[in-house]
């Protein structure tokens, strides 16, 4: 029963101890981080179609040129 009640209140350590950091950089992409950044995860079958964000910013602006040109409804 005493078993039971130590195994509760024992928390998971916030860091193990096999993670070395020891040839780590602090601040590497600090600045990069904080410019933002948005990623978009892609459905596995649309990788074919846009293998990178080039693909998908070209397509992604021919369509805006296409949604431009239709002409918007009067609303009621």
């Amino acid at each position: 029963m005493k078993q039971t009640a130590k195994r509760k209140t024992q928390q998971k350590p916030d860091m193990l101890s096999e993670y070395d950091f020891s040839k780590g950089e602090r601040g590497k992409y600090a600045r990069r981080y904080a410019k933002g950044t948005n990623v978009v995860v892609l459905a596995p079958d649309l990788v074919k179609f846009f293998p990178d964000s080039e693909a998908v910013n070209e397509a992604l602006h021919t369509l805006l040129k296409v949604v431009r040109k239709i002409p918007k409804k009067a609303s009621a």
